[in-house]
């Protein structure tokens, strides 16, 4: 019987940190070794961080990835290491290389190229033609990279080689659909196959997207014997014995919450955590109005970064509530953050007072209201720029879908946390944190989000006893019809036929395909849906299509 010991590097593996990757993976090398690790397993393109995008078309980040790798190989000194990177040869290839002994003596190509929904990899990579099989340790391992495990032949294709074993390296985006899904897949494939699987994930946020880790082990007959908790980077110790082709996890670290508020949680506070400081940012700052968005995106901020590193700030009008004012500085003062009043009264005057002449005879309108939300929206960019402090978009995913934001006002900011979080997830979100216990976080415990916040008629405040619902559907009702719509990609007879009103799916589609030029415009923000906006749904802004 033989017996493998494994080191998993659940870690973040930073988009074009070459050098620091490589610094990375020789930390865990000797930390591996040191725990009488056989192989080090690291995540899918592990120097050049992923996706790279169009930094592969560039020869010298190539060769610089090569050169990382060379160096790693000849540090091995009696650890086997498999790390992925882009091996150009000719073409290129997401590949992963088996270092030991001092050298690069095996490398595996990914044979099935995703193309759909956040992934392009045909744009960049050539597919591989077959699996690749290790001995290491005296047990057959084979050796997959990620969207290869999610078909069947090529974990078919090792198992008929002999693989007793099946190493996969990922960076596998998460959604809140993701983790049962691929748990689902990764029992099938030890039950066809009759091999183990480790599953190793990448975590952390890049761009629009964040990589949970959630790596697994699975036992050759389909057992799930780990599951590595979610946005945490941590090496994962196990152990394979090829006599029973079971896996052992050894010391994983373990999380007490593991419902859905509580991961997408997590995986909202690592967005925010990792797209400020992988930017060079300490310090962010948002507009703080009252309303439950800005109130959540507030804690989620200081969850992420601590309560020194975020500013707020509220922007009154004339039409802004005592309540809004009283709430936005309750909540500012329980979390420790600095809240600042420039009130935009002044402003919002002088620039009607400029704008009269041209204005005469018309009725005010949105376009008055609007007015207020650029002033906000000025201001913020300014204390952004005067402080180096990066702005957050507060809007959520159903204002966005139906183009209830203001271009250049309440839109502007460079990372938008729940731009993929549908309002009515808001209001769970918010409750759920208000429930955590003392004790559990780095920051403020208890009802951290105001009751009256949450308990209030959403209302933007730019006009006299405003509500979302002058002109939107209740939430509940808006977001049922654009899971449907979005996700789902239904049609607006399938969404009729499911029981909603004809004439409220066709105006709450209407706003969804007329307002594809303000979600261009959007600043970039976390997938945390099955349909995210942006790279993930891509629908032309000039289009005739009104089904």
């Amino acid at each position: 019987m033989a017996t493998l010991r494994l080191a998993l590097a659940q870690h973040d593996f930073p988009v074009g940190a070459v050098a620091a990757n490589a610094v990375q993976v020789r930390e865990l090398m000797r930390e591996a070794r040191a725990g009488g690790a056989d192989l080090l397993v690291c995540p899918e393109l592990t120097l050049s961080g992923y996706p790279p995008e169009d930094l592969l078309l560039r020869p010298s980040f190539l060769a610089a990835c090569q050169q990382e790798l060379d160096s790693l190989a000849a540090a091995t000194d009696g650890l086997a290491a498999l790390v992925g990177f882009p091996h150009s040869e000719g073409e290129v290839y997401n590949a992963a290389a088996l270092l030991r002994e001092g050298h690069v003596v095996q490398i595996a190509h990914k044979q099935t190229l995703p193309n759909y929904g956040v992934f392009d990899d045909r744009r960049y990579f050539r597919p591989g033609s077959a699996s690749s099989i290790a001995v290491i340790g005296g047990v057959r391992v084979a050796m997959l990279i990620c969207e290869d495990v999610w078909q069947a032949e090529p974990a078919a294709a090792a198992a008929r080689a002999g693989a007793e074993l099946i190493v996969v390296i990922n960076a596998s985006p998460w959604d809140a659909a993701k983790a049962a899904e691929r748990e689902m897949m990764l029992v099938a494939r030890a039950r066809e196959t009759g091999c183990a699987i480790a599953y190793l994930n990448l975590v952390g946020g890049q761009d629009e997207v964040v990589y949970d880790g959630g790596s697994l082990l699975v036992h050759g007959d389909g057992t799930v014997a780990a599951r590595a908790p979610a946005f945490l980077d941590a090496l994962l110790w196990a152990e394979f014995e090829s006599a029973t082709r079971t896996l052992r996890a050894q010391g994983w670290p373990a999380v007490a919450d593991v419902s859905a508020e509580a991961v997408l949680y997590a995986g909202l506070v690592r967005g925010i955590r990792d797209y400020v400081r992988k930017n060079g940012f300490s310090d962010v700052l948002l507009g703080l109005s009252g309303g439950i968005d800005s109130a959540l995106t507030l804690v989620l901020a200081v969850d992420a970064l601590g309560a020194e590193h975020v500013r707020a700030y509220r922007l009154p009008s004339r039409f802004t509530s005592d309540l809004s004012a009283r709430e936005a500085d309750a909540q500012a003062r329980k979390l420790g953050v600095r809240c600042a009043e420039l009130p935009i009264e002044p402003a919002f005057a002088a620039l009607l007072h400029t704008l009269a002449p041209e204005f005469a005879g018309r009725a005010p309108d949105v376009t008055e209201e609007n007015l207020q939300s650029r002033i906000r929206g000025v201001l913020l960019m300014a204390l952004s720029n005067k402080f180096g402090a990066l702005l957050l978009s507060t809007g959520n995913k159903s204002e966005l879908a139906v183009g209830y934001a203001t271009l250049y006002g309440d839109m502007c900011g460079a990372y938008a946390p729940l731009k993929d979080v549908y309002k009515t997830t808001v209001y769970a979100l918010a409750r759920w944190r208000n429930q955590k216990e003392p004790g559990t976080r780095d920051s403020a415990a208890g009802e951290v989000i105001p009751h009256a916040v949450i308990e209030r008629a959403p209302s933007a405040e730019l006009r006299a006893g405003q509500t979302d619902q002058d002109l939107l559907p209740p939430y509940d009702l808006l977001d049922a019809i654009l899971e449907r719509f979005v996700e789902g990609e239904q049609s607006q007879a399938e969404i009729v036929a499911a029981g909603f009103d004809a004439e409220t799916v066709r105006r709450v589609a209407r706003m969804v395909l007329v307002n594809e030029f303000k979600r261009r415009q959007a600043a970039p923000g976390p997938k945390v849906t099955t349909r995210a906006f942006g790279r993930e749904r891509r629908y032309p802004i000039t289009s005739g299509w009104r089904p």
